[in-house]
């Protein structure tokens, strides 16, 4: 039943976290900088701190009597998370919402989902499952043969997009402005593996989630305080970067420019940064149910993945390209969804 639940709750939160983008679709005469960093201060600062409240009251305390050590370790790598969530940005911006997603997740799927099992190998702790007990057991083998058909489903998905970059110059599209599979490429890179790190800044914040389940606090909850020192890494790294295009576009009279329909950017902007965290805030309470392993992760990622392909058919990014594109982003998606099966099935 456990294991249900945890199913559960990181589907929901794959769905939040692959329909998160759709509200910015929709934002009028704002540069990406500015409806960017908006919708940042919503996900990564205001909505966590008032979740966290919500549901550990005092949660300040706890911080302030954590070791420095392990408040630093969280920190870094939400410096590190922030940087892959910048380039996630402009991974998308270049590769559009279902295969930016895609390609973006399928790595970090894949270095989120091994690595801590990986170094566990090497440096065992209690508590933990390392690469090695994985490939001994029987559902150790169900979790390593779902990453494997994930591989499979980003590759397919991957030869989907270059279809897509084909037919867009053959057909002169417009939307082939903005598709540019190059740099979406670099940046999916870059963002994949950084964006694991998030992953490993809730390994490294357990202390603290041990902290929350001590002080008689709902377990379910456990990992949000984590959750607000990583994301602050990660706010940080996205203000500089955002307050630098500022400049460099001069677009910083955006945020007030009358003209411009402010009212709804914001409300947008707001909504969209609500629904991001909540990915992490279901993501929390499905990994207090399954453990941070390589199950958690893959369950999460993919489920990203193919909630995000759906909107990318709902906001006709593959309108136009061959049947024979569509049929193999279809492909992809459902090897991604036999992937998720046999991870859960491995998990029950």
């Amino acid at each position: 039943m456990q294991a249900l639940l945890g199913i559960i709750f990181h589907v929901v939160g794959g769905v939040a976290a692959g329909s998160f983008y759709a509200p910015y679709k929709s934002i009028k005469k704002w540069n990406w900088e500015n409806f960017w960093i908006i919708g940042g201060l919503f996900a990564w600062l205001i909505v966590p701190l008032f979740l966290t409240a919500l549901t550990i009251p005092g949660f300040i305390s706890i911080i302030k009597n954590t070791q420095l050590s392990i408040l630093l370790s969280v920190f870094g790598f939400g410096l590190l998370w922030g940087v892959g969530g910048l380039t996630f940005g402009l991974g998308i911006r270049h590769l559009g919402l279902s295969l930016g997603n895609t390609l973006i997740l399928g790595i970090t799927l894949l270095f989120g989902a091994l690595a801590p099992s990986i170094f566990y190998y090497f440096f065992p702790k209690e508590n933990t499952t390392d690469i090695s007990e994985m490939i001994m057991s029987s559902s150790g083998k169900l979790v390593l043969l779902g990453i494997s058909l994930s591989i499979v489903g980003i590759i397919i998905c991957g030869k989907a997009g270059n279809m897509k970059k084909k037919d867009f110059e053959i057909h002169k599209s417009e939307k082939s402005n903005e598709f540019n599979l190059k740099k979406g490429l670099v940046f999916t890179l870059i963002s994949g593996l950084l964006s694991a790190c998030f992953n490993f800044g809730i390994e490294a914040g357990k202390p603290i989630a041990q902290t929350v389940v001590a002080q008689n606090h709902n377990s379910l909850f456990q990992n949000n305080i984590s959750f607000v020192i990583l994301l602050w890494g990660g706010l940080l790294v996205n203000l500089v970067w955002c307050i630098y295009l500022n400049y460099r576009n001069n677009s910083f009279g955006k945020y007030i420019d009358k003209k411009l329909p402010l009212g709804r950017n914001y409300l947008l902007c707001g909504l969209a940064g609500t629904i991001w965290f909540l990915q992490f805030f279901f993501y929390g309470m499905g990994e207090s149910r399954m453990g941070n392993g390589a199950s958690s992760w893959i369950l999460h990622m993919t489920s990203i993945i193919l909630v995000s392909n759906m909107w990318g058919v709902l906001l006709k990014e593959w309108h136009g390209v061959r049947k024979a594109t569509r049929r193999t982003i279809v492909l992809g998606i459902m090897v991604l969804i036999l992937s998720i099966i046999i991870v859960g099935y491995g998990n029950i």
